[in-house]
């Protein structure tokens, strides 16, 4: 990843999605040349010079200290997902040692047994690429468009953005589309020397121009709680609350494990039952044909 090219681009998009109204200062008389604000206003808020900053946005970070980082991201109104996205640049740009070399993520077999006793979630756990590492019987239900087809090698965002029954799978197409790019984004930022990541992100890139063109925004997201609705093929329209959370691996990379659930008595609660005992049903079916 060109470090200074990302930052460049990351500053730029979002010193230009704040107004001068926004920031507090005055709208200023003539034409702007610029959405947003202008460099010599985001240095005046930040407190530093326009030169200082001018050499900022275009990736010369080496030697900035974390509190004029965290000044800038003051000034551009980053929420935390952003700031923390400009400090992972900023890491990584700073970085001259050669990456380590990488271990794949074993996951303990408690923690299948652990998505496995969660009979009324959907339960996976994914890395930063969207992969999906191991998942319950339920979560299997559920994401079975995703896992169905061995192209997609269990991967949400080659699915999302090559596969067209995402468009039926998703009412909110656009919103799903928007927080899968986010996503690869953030890990992007996190961790730029995945060679997978950018395999994955090139292989999006070539194939999609509705990544291609979300990943030029230069958007970043964090993804711990929510609602996310599906239309799922056998249970219908599910609206699931969905709580995310980080899971030690004991790797370089970085596991979240995912929980689906709905209110009981609701009619989302009632879609996941049923599609709980088509699961099971379907599991029986398995079993009954391995035995014969």
């Amino acid at each position: 990843m060109d470090h200074r090219a990302e930052i460049r681009d990351f500053l730029t998009t979002r010193r230009a999605k704040i107004t001068p109204e926004q920031a507090g200062l005055p709208p200023g008389g003539g034409r702007r040349r610029v959405p947003g604000l202008r460099r010599e206003e985001v240095a005046i808020l930040a407190g530093v010079s326009t030169d200082w900053y001018t050499r900022l946005e275009k990736g010369h970070i080496s030697g900035v200290s974390e509190e004029v980082i965290d000044a800038v991201s003051r000034a551009l109104q980053l929420d935390e997902a952003e700031r923390t996205h400009l400090f992972n640049l900023a890491r990584a740009a700073k970085t001259t040692k050669a990456p380590r070399r990488r271990t794949k993520p074993t996951l303990r077999p408690s923690v299948q047994r652990l998505l496995d006793s969660m009979t009324t979630a959907a339960a996976f756990v994914r890395n930063g690429r969207l992969d999906i590492l191991a998942i319950n019987a339920l979560g299997r239900a559920l994401y079975a468009p995703v896992l169905d087809v061995p192209a997609h090698r269990a991967n949400i965002a080659r699915f999302n953005f090559l596969d067209p029954r995402a468009e039926d799978f998703y009412p909110d197409r656009d919103d799903a589309a928007d927080t899968t790019v986010a996503l690869l984004r953030t890990e992007a930022g996190r961790d730029p020397h995945s060679r997978e990541l950018s395999e994955l992100i090139g292989e999006l890139a070539t194939r999609s121009d509705a990544f291609r063109t979300r990943w030029g925004a230069h958007n970043v997201r964090l993804h711990r709680a929510g609602v996310k609705s599906f239309r799922h093929p056998v249970a219908g329209a599910l609206d699931l609350d969905f709580d995310a959370m980080d899971l030690l691996s004991g790797s370089s990379e970085q596991l979240t494990l995912t929980a689906y659930t709905a209110e009981p008595g609701t009619p989302s609660g009632d879609a996941l039952a049923l599609l709980a005992s088509w699961a099971a049903t379907q599991i029986d079916t398995s079993a009954d044909e391995s035995a014969r």
